[in-house]
């Protein structure tokens, strides 16, 4: 990843909350069962180190989530973490979700121009009925 694609991903994130918060626990398999649906289900995801609780520091954390989900780490400022993994599957969705706008943005158009067409012959019917 290149740096301007890492600075366009921590703008991104700055209006994220943290989704997780890693205490006391420190990092087990369900929290990376968690971090691994959330990544596939929002790609870029913010996670805070409880620091006076946690047993690992927010680096450490990032660097052990990050290789057991396969991600990204994008930053780590204080105790919160920034991660991101590309997911085919909401880039999928995205790219159906525009087709089925564009699929209906043309319907609309069809149907427009239908009622174009009708309003116009009804007026040319209604022009020669007056003659």
């Amino acid at each position: 990843m290149t740096g301007k694609e890492r600075a366009g991903w921590r703008a991104k994130a700055n209006g994220l909350a943290p989704l997780f918060q890693i205490g006391k626990g420190g990092i087990n398999d369900a929290l990376i069962a968690q971090t691994d649906d959330a990544l596939r289900a929002r790609e870029l995801i913010k996670l805070k180190v409880l620091l006076e609780s946690s047993p690992v520091t927010a680096r450490e954390a990032a660097d052990q989530l990050a290789a057991a989900t396969g991600a990204e780490v994008i930053q780590v400022i204080g105790g919160v973490l920034v991660l991101y993994r590309e997911s085919p599957e909401l880039k999928e969705k995205a790219a159906q979700k525009e087709k089925n706008k564009k699929l209906a943005a043309k319907k609309q158009r069809e149907k427009l121009m239908a009622a174009k067409k009708e309003h116009r012959r009804v007026t040319v019917k209604r022009g020669e009925k007056r003659r």
